[in-house]
């Protein structure tokens, strides 16, 4: 009986032995947009950075590596066009699964190059725009150990990354967008922590013999500083010859340098402030004008934040807006040559109460307006007098810009926004306050028209979807914002989204055929107003129908590769 039980005994103890002695790492690798990546390479590194371990995903993404010794290791993900992602100070214990999920992504998937928007205020401030740090440095480990999961957040960013996107996109994208252009944009992050972007577009040129086209160029340097801030600065220039001026003479160059600041003291108290300088160049005469800006937001307690900003330019409110791809300023040329761009000043006091997931926020501005740009839609150059306020046409775009004097108004905004269980965020959106409008019931000049205009009380109201959808990757933005048509310029005009008028939408859908294309590769899909609604006809004196537009109808579609 003796010699039985021992033998049993003997029979069992490498069984005891390697349960003890092991352990075993697994986990799926999927990019940004939550796809499996089949064929990444994972790797389990010791302390000195040797391979203690190698393993493939399988067709769904899936990895295991068995067999390790318990203690400290680092566990590595790489793939043809991605930026490899490493996972360090992950405790291996003894007997445990360790399951380690990564996620690869190429360096251009937190940057939004196509399109921009600003961020509300209500969403989450990781600075998507501009950031190069790629998603895949997210402390998203979970450890299973002893059959509990526990979440193990240290992370090793890679020290450098670089890469670059090409773009190509065509359709009316409104005043200085319209027709095809092409964009190179490159990026490097360096060891220090600063980012460099560099950013080029070429779009088409005009309808008549001898256009050329227009050029942008664009450069951007960011780096850390003190008290967990940062420092930005972005230097561009901008030329469209594809922009008339009352007198006929063709052209606008555009030279612009800004720069701005965020810091932050503690969980108290955040502070931005910056601002840039714009020189414009035309052939009957030149211009220049500054936009400062500042943020501040309190924290005072628990979910309750505290906001006040002020900002001179409604490209221009935040840090985040600073960057290499922006489009034309509200400007417009003089009778005399002069050139005027739009002026104003927007202070704004928020509070804001964290319910839940969600955010509610109560906002009250005032408003002092100097000049105001209203936008419309015209076929030619003769409109029957020019506006004393200036005006501009893009004769691609069929848009134009006129500028008026402004005025003095207040106003409230009330804003819910909160997130939808299939990873979307839903934000509605009520404003006052006041705005240009008038009625036209006869023949008359864009002059006069203009003249016409005056300030008139109004209320908005939006609903808007925001977010990725779950499986496909697919980001898409869709809103609705609705004001009275007898406006033709926005109420509460310094708000979010004030310029996506009516029904709007974006969408970002990355495009896959199994191996057959590269990883990277995206289309693109913008449209604003897509119903043309706002529109505000009159006759013109020389017999064109002209339009007033809240907010002109653009369309824009595209093909981007990011490597």
């Amino acid at each position: 009986m003796l010699l039985l039980f021992g033998a049993a005994m003997l029979m069992l103890a490498p069984a005891a032995r390697a349960v003890v002695t092991t352990a075993a790492v697994t986990g799926v690798v999927q990019d940004a947009q939550g796809v499996a990546q089949m064929g990444a390479l994972v790797q389990l590194l010791a302390a000195d950075a040797s391979p203690v371990g190698t393993a493939f995903t399988d067709l769904h993404g899936h990895y295991l590596i068995r067999n390790v010794r318990p203690g400290t290791y680092q566990v590595r993900a790489s793939a043809t066009l991605f930026v490899p992602t490493t996972r360090g100070n992950l405790q291996l214990r003894t007997g445990a699964r360790t399951v380690v999920n990564l996620t690869l992504a190429t360096l251009f998937d937190t940057s939004s190059w196509l399109p921009a928007e600003r961020r509300r205020s209500d969403e989450p401030a990781d600075d998507w725009r501009w950031t190069l740090r790629s998603s895949a440095n997210r402390p998203i480990l979970r450890v299973l150990g002893d059959g509990t999961l526990v979440l193990a957040s240290a992370e090793t960013p890679t020290p450098r990354m670089q890469g670059a996107r090409v773009a190509v996109t065509g359709g009316d994208g409104g005043f200085g967008n319209g027709g095809v252009h092409s964009v190179v944009s490159a990026a490097r992050m360096r060891k220090d922590g600063a980012d460099i972007l560099l950013r080029a577009d070429i779009g088409s040129p005009g309808f008549q013999a001898g256009d050329v086209a227009s050029n942008e160029v664009a450069l951007g340097y960011e780096r850390p500083i003190g008290l967990a801030g940062s420092a930005r600065t972005v230097l561009s220039y901008r030329s469209h010859p594809e922009i008339i001026a009352p007198d006929g003479s063709r052209g606008v160059a555009l030279l612009e340098m800004g720069g701005s600041q965020q810091t932050s003291f503690g969980d108290l108290i955040d502070m931005e402030f910056g601002g840039s300088l714009r020189g414009i160049h035309t052939a009957t005469g030149d211009g220049f004008s500054s936009s400062p800006f500042v943020r501040l937001t309190a924290h005072p307690a628990g979910t309750w934040t505290l906001r006040y900003r002020m900002a001179t330019s409604k490209d221009l409110q935040s840090a985040e807006d600073l960057s290499p791809q922006g489009d034309l300023p509200a400007l417009a040329v003089l009778p005399t040559g002069k050139v005027l761009l739009e002026k104003g000043r927007h202070q704004e006091i928020a509070i804001s109460h964290g319910a839940g997931s969600g955010v509610i926020q109560v906002s009250v501005y005032h408003d002092v307006l100097d000049r105001m740009a209203v936008n419309g839609l015209a076929n030619r150059l003769e409109l029957g007098g020019v506006p004393t306020g200036g005006f501009m046409l893009d004769q691609i775009s069929g848009n134009f810009r006129a500028l008026r004097s402004g005025y003095v108004g207040n106003g409230v905004q009330v804003q819910a926004s909160a997130p939808l269980p299939s990873g979307m965020r839903a934000t509605v959106e009520y404003s006052t306050g006041r705005a240009l409008g008038a009625d036209f019931r006869a023949t008359t000049s864009i002059q006069n028209a203009m003249s016409n205009l005056t300030a008139r009380g109004g209320q908005a109201a939006a609903v808007s979807l925001k977010g990725r959808i779950k499986g496909t990757g697919t980001s898409l933005r869709t809103m609705y914002r609705f004001q009275p048509s007898r406006l033709v310029t926005a109420v509460n005009p310094y708000a979010a989204f004030s310029d996506q008028g009516f029904l709007s939408l974006s969408v970002r859908q990355p495009i896959r055929w199994g191996n057959r294309l590269p990883v990277g590769l995206e289309a693109t899909i913008d449209v604003t107003n897509l119903l043309a609604q706002g529109y505000r006809p009159f006759l013109s004196a020389d017999g064109q129908t002209l339009y007033f537009a809240q907010a002109p109808r653009t369309m824009q579609a595209g093909l981007s590769f990011s490597f």
